[in-house]
């Protein structure tokens, strides 16, 4: 903290001298105490200014302003300014609006600065594409991307490198990849941002192989990379559940010291929950030098999606303890790990307590109280929430609600709810098919023949169910019947004589879920070779004894082959470690950590 002001009488008559103490309280982030020495210069006729000299006061200020996250108080340091404020002035206030999240704000800055003749500069041009990237796809005017890059490349600072980042950049968080492309090989000159800038478009974008390659050129060229990107290339590994992969990263980070960041540290912890191997995300959460809210996020999120309820409630309070404030993320986050283990009461009191902290609940918040209610059977009251929402309640709302009458077998509000959700425009395979099983298991094979017909007569492609594995560096896909790996005589094999020890342990097939009105062999046959126990038959051939077998799955996993996993367990005495769309479920001699509530 910085020391205590002298008396106004005392106080540096030096206006130079108050301008490097204005800079000392911006970099210590000393409010307080900045705000005296604002009064001190009010008091001192120094602002509104006039002279040359009192103007680099006003501009300190307002950078100072910027620093605390007071963007308004920028405003009015801004306005104390001459009347006809510099280029670094109108930067800075740019820049103050667009880091505080007022992209539109930013924007109109930077036109308002074009409108008064001051030209753009290579100060000005990358806080505006911030904002332009920022801004809301509802809100950003079309061509906005583009009409800034056509008026960086008229300045001198076309192929500054700082400005080309920035335009890339844009583009990228527009979901232009193209463009940033383009730009990115029009550079004369590239830095560790521009690099990381395109990895961070590829990988926000999906196109997680694009991204992978980008990295090895960077790796290549010798690029020095930051933590921002080893964050994106472990967010990657973590999307596409490569572990062995991101673990070859955290080597590295390790090595540059950059997994002190928090930034690695949150997507490490995300990639090894991803990966079923929740201890090392806890492991890498405890040895975090540093925390940050999205390292707090990432590990109440896996705690959530992994079962560990009380966990996620104690991290909670140790958050709130050590000084965060929870943001909308962290709330949904809370209410995940309510939700999966059907605490209503608890689910409540957290939605409540987002008012507390002046947080609006989102659709993501509804959709999920809507999943808790529904999955302890409170039906009506989740349709009752739903009504009361203060927005249009989107497709995810109406989905958890179709969910949970597939489990309850409640087909008249699963009707309502698909209906209602086919109005949202989704084209989601998933609901129909959600429809039609939830018909199949009322009995009513009618019914869900014509849901299914309504699929077909749409135009809608049922989704494909995918499982796989990933062992020695290679990725082992399958679906369901599947028989095109090699060693598929082995893994039907494998299923078959694993079968006969479950059969004999009490395994019976349910088969309420087969949608096919067809004889019970029909629909045994149909439910025996789902795609993941076939990755699970290949992690028995494959996976060395003692160490869990971790299959991931696109889909939802079934009623049938849970319990068929848990009696595999039990039978074989080895781990599995399944993830589906909706969490982690790990298998252990018979049980599940889900307690079958899923």
């Amino acid at each position: 903290m910085p020391p205590p002001l002298p008396p106004l009488a005392a106080a540096p008559a030096c206006a130079r001298t108050l301008a490097e103490l204005l800079v000392a309280l911006s970099a210590a982030r000393a409010l307080p105490k900045g705000q005296q020495l604002h009064g001190h210069l009010l008091k001192g006729g120094h602002l509104p200014a006039v002279a040359s000299s009192h103007a680099l006061l006003a501009h300190h200020l307002l950078t100072f302003y910027a620093r605390c996250s007071l963007p308004e108080l920028s405003l009015r340091a801004f306005l104390d300014l001459p009347a006809s404020p510099s280029p670094a002035a109108w930067s800075s206030l740019i820049s103050s609006f667009a880091q505080n999240g007022l992209p539109a704000a930013a924007f109109d800055a930077f036109r308002r600065m074009l409108a008064a003749g001051v030209p753009a500069t290579d100060r000005s041009i990358p806080p505006a594409a911030k904002a332009v990237a920022a801004a809301a796809d509802s809100s950003r005017p079309p061509l906005a991307p583009h009409a800034l890059h056509g008026l960086a490349s008229k300045t001198p600072f076309a192929g500054d490198v700082f400005v080309g980042s920035a335009v890339l950049d844009m583009y990228a968080k527009c979901g232009n990849l193209s463009d940033a492309r383009r730009v990115f090989d029009e550079m004369p000159e590239r830095n560790v941002v521009s690099w990381s800038a395109l990895i961070g478009g590829y990988a926000d974008a999906g196109m997680h192989p694009a991204a992978l390659c980008i990295f090895r050129s960077a790796l290549e060229e010798a690029v020095q990379v930051n933590d921002f990107t080893v964050s994106c290339i472990v967010r990657v590994c973590a999307a596409a559940t490569l572990f062995e992969l991101g673990a070859q990263v955290h080597a590295r980070s390790i090595k540059t010291a950059l997994d002190a960041s928090p930034f690695v540290g949150s997507s490490l912890v995300s990639l090894y929950s991803k990966c079923g191997l929740v201890d090392c995300a806890y492991r890498v959460f405890s040895a975090a030098p540093e925390r940050n809210l999205g390292i707090w996020n990432a590990v109440l999120i896996a705690s959530a999606q992994h079962g560990h309820t009380s966990t996620a409630f104690e991290r909670f309070t140790k958050m709130q303890h050590a000084g965060f404030r929870p943001n909308f993320i962290t709330f949904l986050c809370l209410l995940t790990a309510c939700s999966h283990a059907g605490l209503v009461n608890e689910g409540k009191r957290y939605f409540s307590l987002m008012k507390e902290y002046r947080i609006e609940p989102e659709v993501e918040h509804y959709a999920a109280m809507v999943d808790l209610l529904g999955r302890v059977g409170r039906i009506t009251e989740a349709l009752d929430l739903i009504e009361s929402m203060p927005m249009e309640p989107p497709d995810s709302v109406w989905g958890a609600l179709l969910m949970a009458c597939r489990m309850f077998k409640d087909a008249d509000t699963a009707a309502i709810a698909a209906k209602r959700l086919f109005e949202t425009g989704s084209r989601s395979s998933g609901a129909h098919m959600l429809l039609s099983s939830t018909y199949a298991a009322a009995g009513r094979h009618v019914d869900a023949a014509l849901a299914r017909k309504a699929m077909r007569d749409a135009g809608i492609r049922k989704e494909t169910g995918l499982s796989w594995l990933e062992a020695a560096g290679e990725v082992h896909t399958f679906v369901s019947n599947c028989r095109r790996h090699p060693r598929s005589n082995e893994i039907y094999n494998v299923l078959e004589k694993v079968g006969e020890k479950m059969a004999v342990a009490g395994y019976v097939a349910d088969t309420s879920a087969v949608v096919k009105d067809v004889d019970r062999d029909e629909k045994c046959a149909s439910l025996g070779y789902h795609s993941e126990r076939l990755a699970i038959a290949l992690g028995l051939l494959i996976v060395p004894e003692g160490v869990p077998i971790r299959v991931m799955k696109n889909l939802r996993v079934c009623d049938d082959c849970h319990n068929a996993v848990k009696y595999l367990s039990k039978c074989t005495g080895r781990v599995v470690v399944l993830r589906d769309n909706r969490r982690f479920h790990r298998f252990e001699d018979g049980l599940c950590s889900c307690g079958d509530f899923w």
